[in-house]
């Protein structure tokens, strides 16, 4: 660690001296905030998201930034550059969790952000541009049926439509953001433009492997893998299990078998891409019961659009081909196709410099999950960079990232916006 810190200190002038104690302290903070005792639950928009939005409004406000909160309810805190007109660089990540979540994912990002900030502040350090750090309470999806509402309205694509969904309790979007003292008819302002905003980086724990198998604390991302969804449902004819020949019968269930292990054969076979049966289910199955009916979910990833829709379109003609070899009916619905967002080339570029000068070893790597950041696909530039976690697990209360982890990922977050400054400078 003292190379790392003499490298980190000496590229930035000796300017920024973080707190890793602090980050880990308001992450522990923020994961007591919640609206269910005993476990991590916080919703979009709940009475602990509130109570969260203040906590880190008041952290922002120590560092030195200006505070507000936008029609969607992200909250932002701008520093300022050496002029009020400057760009803005955008740095965050989301403060809502799933049910029985763990303290770092998206928490990790703002929390990041801040301390920054914070230290960029304590020494007197200003850029030719602003830092905004927003904390956004919509990334998960868990109260509305749409997600991603605070970043997609920094895009300028928000969907007003969204604001009319209810949830379990049947209230609406609209009223709930009202009620959290949001004004709606705001939302269209808070898009943000290439001219007003340099791009956006979000550091969050990988929630993958990758990085733990390799030893390696940090790493850049590439793209965000784009996503393929969606069902098969099987149809056969259920029948006696004691009676029907094994040569007469049409089991949907052992249809649905060999589907699942050509999925993951193909998947294996190609590079980059990942597929997934999550679920499965046989109504009306029993134990001495030919299975004549499954209905079964199907999930491919990829960082290329073309490889993913070549493979989904190969993966469904082999599904009806081993569903026609055993005289089965296939129904197959695609619910879902989200693009791929690959990072911005320049800003990654800065990112990997960051790394290198905090003499870490560099490794690239996609995302499988889906991330804030995703909602500015081809609108503002944008890069993630991934901290180490633990077994990568993440939405999960044993979810965890080392201190020592996350101390580099702040470092390399601030030799990051040093570098941006350099480039600036340079022009």
């Amino acid at each position: 660690m003292s190379a790392l810190k003499t490298s980190v200190h000496a590229t930035t002038a000796g300017v920024f001296m973080p707190d890793a104690g602090a980050v880990a302290a308001r992450l522990d903070e923020l994961g007591l905030v919640s609206d269910e005792a005993g476990m991590l639950t916080r919703l979009y928009l709940s009475p602990a998201h509130r109570k969260a939005i203040n906590l880190v409004d008041g952290w922002m406000r120590e560092a030195g930034m200006s505070t507000r909160l936008d029609g969607a309810a992200t909250l932002i805190g701008r520093y300022e550059g050496t002029r009020t007109d400057a760009p803005a660089l955008l740095i965050g990540s989301h403060i809502d969790t799933v049910r029985n979540a763990g303290r770092f994912d998206g928490n990790l990002g703002v929390v990041s952000g801040i301390e920054v900030v914070r230290a960029f502040h304590a020494a007197g350090k200003r850029f030719p541009f602003a830092i905004e750090v927003v904390a956004f309470g919509d990334e998960e999806g868990v109260r509305f049926d749409s997600t991603l509402g605070g970043s997609r309205a920094l895009a300028g694509t928000f969907d007003m439509n969204a604001l009319d969904e209810r949830d379990s309790n049947g209230v609406s979007r609209r009223e709930a953001l009202t009620a959290f003292g949001c004004d709606v008819s705001l939302i269209d302002r808070s898009a943000r433009t290439r001219r007003d905003t340099i791009g956006y980086v979000e550091v969050h724990i990988e929630q993958g492997p990758v990085l733990e198998m390799h030893n390696i604390p940090v790493g850049v991302v590439t793209a965000i893998n784009g996503a393929s969804r969606g069902k098969f449902v099987l149809t056969g004819k259920a029948s006696h299990a004691g009676t029907t020949p094994m040569d007469l019968r049409k089991d949907a269930l052992a249809a649905a078998a060999e589907i699942i292990v050509m999925v993951e054969r193909y998947a294996h076979a190609e590079a980059d891409l990942v597929a997934t049966i999550g679920q499965i289910e046989t109504p009306g199955g029993t134990i001495n019961t030919v299975p004549g009916l499954v209905r079964m979910t199907f999930d491919v990833r990829c960082p290329s659009d073309e490889l993913r829709h070549n493979a989904v379109a190969d993966i469904l003609a082999n599904a009806r081909a081993i569903a026609s070899s055993r005289k089965v009916a296939i129904d197959i619905d695609i619910s879902h196709d989200a693009p791929a967002s690959p990072c911005d080339e320049r800003l990654s570029r800065a990112l990997a410099q960051a790394v290198e000068r905090c003499e870490l070893p560099l490794l690239t790597l996609s995302s499988g999950a889906g991330h804030d950041a995703m909602a500015f696909r081809g609108i503002l530039p944008f890069a993630m960079l991934f901290v180490r976690c633990r077994d990568g697990l993440s939405h999960h209360p044993d979810e965890y990232a080392a201190p020592q982890d996350i101390d580099i990922g702040v470092r390399v977050l601030a030799e990051f916006i040093q570098t941006l400054h350099n480039q600036q400078v340079d022009k």
